[in-house]
């Protein structure tokens, strides 16, 4: 019997010790696995903890190897808590799309004159170098680190000329009508804005990647007005924020483009139903476009003049934008259609032109409103990304889109006052009363 007790004890051993082999087996296996074969999961609703498309798109783009140096003090800092870890979590999404992207960290504290040399002005500023070139960054987001990586992606900046003289909308302008906050955007993307007074110089410059016309105040003289149909006419690209007003000279331009401008503004009952000012227009469709391409977002043209072209034109022309779908023109705005004076919708807001100009693609874009992308109006919907698109297809640089980090959603309950008290009863009264009473069958069968 004693032999046979061994015999039993000494087999349970033997399965206990082959058991735990495979399993300390399986579990190295799955190691090396996931070690060889990583693989992520975002469970969040938004997708925080991923990037978005745009930034992998970037991230791709890049030929080569990336660089990002952390110029942050091995210590808590009063305000941005563990920088290193902090840092090391956020360039890890990246480093899963590029994973010859570099993360380098260099102590302030131990390392002053190094620090000193790269002209690093606080904790947890990064360099970010790629193929020579090199941007500081001092925020740590989505949005900032993607727009210096499409500026290193571009390798030159582009310089966009704004015509001014007469009274235009300012790119660097503070003003609600102004659009400094466009002017802003485009400059993380890269573009370098000059203001050019036609008056003044002999003619727009030959390296005027994008020439930006907004609504002139006053009259342009003819020699201006000279000047800017000779740049459309060697192929230079153009962007024409128009407004309902009198053209003031550009009259000729606007012939030489072939668009046709019916007089009056758009009314929209779409905006009217969102509570919008009656003179606003909803952009709410988008036909197939490198432009508009993803792009799924509501746009707001505040006193809109729609867009028409002739039929027989040069141009190709292809609709960006459209609007006033229920709506209409009409030259003296009123509550209601009338037939006999308003034109039916739907309207082309902007209208994008092209014509090949010996090896080159000449591109105009033209857009019926001139606050679509005014301080005032341009946070709205997606004016600001719709306005960077088209900078970003005048240039020819469809892949510089407009980034647009997640957001979180709210997250937040909210219960009615009958809800509360059916809470409450639950978690204060029933559940108590189920614990005793299991405790108290517990009890009883153990006396029993």
């Amino acid at each position: 019997m004693q032999a046979e007790q061994q015999g039993r004890t000494r087999r349970r051993a033997v399965k206990s010790s082959l058991f735990l082999l495979l399993l300390l087996a399986t579990m190295g296996g799955l190691y090396s696995l996931a070690a060889r074969f990583p693989a992520h999961w975002d469970l969040t609703r938004n997708a925080l903890n991923s990037l978005s498309p745009a930034s992998a798109q970037v991230l791709a783009q890049l030929e080569g190897p990336l660089t990002i140096t952390v110029y942050a003090a091995d210590l808590l800092d009063a305000e941005k808590g563990e920088v290193r870890k902090l840092v090391g979590e956020f360039i890890g999404l990246y480093q899963r799309y590029k994973p010859d992207l570099s993360l380098v960290f260099v102590d302030p504290v131990k390392q002053p004159e190094v620090t000193r040399h790269s002209g690093i002005r606080g904790n947890g500023e990064m360099v970010v170098e790629f193929g020579g070139r090199r941007e500081h960054l001092a925020m740590l987001n989505e949005q900032t680190l993607t727009s210096a990586l499409l500026r290193l992606a571009r390798g030159r900046e582009e310089l966009l000329m704004v015509v001014s003289g007469h009274g235009e909308r300012k790119l660097d302008g503070t003003a609600n009508h102004d659009l400094g906050e466009f002017g802003k955007r485009l400059q993380q993307n890269g573009y370098r804005i000059a203001p050019l007074n036609l008056a003044i110089a002999p003619d727009v410059p030959d390296n005027a990647g994008v020439l930006v016309i907004t609504h002139p105040q006053t009259r342009l003289f003819p020699g201006e007005v000279a000047k800017l149909l000779h740049f459309v006419e060697r192929g230079g690209n153009l962007l024409w924020l128009l407004d309902a007003e009198p053209l003031r000279g550009l009259e000729a331009l606007a012939e030489a483009l072939g668009l046709v401008l019916p007089p009056g503004i758009v009314i929209d009952p779409a905006a009217q139903e969102m509570n919008a000012p009656r003179d606003w227009a909803l952009g709410v469709g988008y036909p197939p476009h490198p432009v508009t391409r993803d792009f799924d977002l509501i746009t707001v043209f505040p006193r809109a003049r729609a867009l028409e072209t002739v039929t027989e034109s040069e141009w190709q022309r292809r609709i960006l934008v459209e609007g006033a779908l229920k709506g209409w023109i009409s030259p003296q705005p009123g509550a209601r259609f009338d037939p006999h004076r308003d034109v039916a919708g739907p309207v082309a807001l902007a209208l994008a032109l092209q014509r090949q100009t010996g090896e080159h693609e000449q591109r105009i874009v033209v857009v019926g409103s001139g606050a679509f992308l005014a301080n005032a109006y341009s946070g709205n919907g997606g004016n600001l990304d719709l306005g960077v698109n088209l900078l970003n297809w005048l240039a020819g640089e469809e892949r510089l889109i407009s980034i647009i980090p997640p957001t979180a959603r709210d997250a937040k309950l909210v219960f009615s006052r009958h809800q509360l008290t059916i809470a409450g009863l639950v978690l204060l009264v029933l559940f108590p009363l189920l614990l005793i009473a299991a405790g108290g069958g517990l009890w009883w069968r153990r006396r029993t």
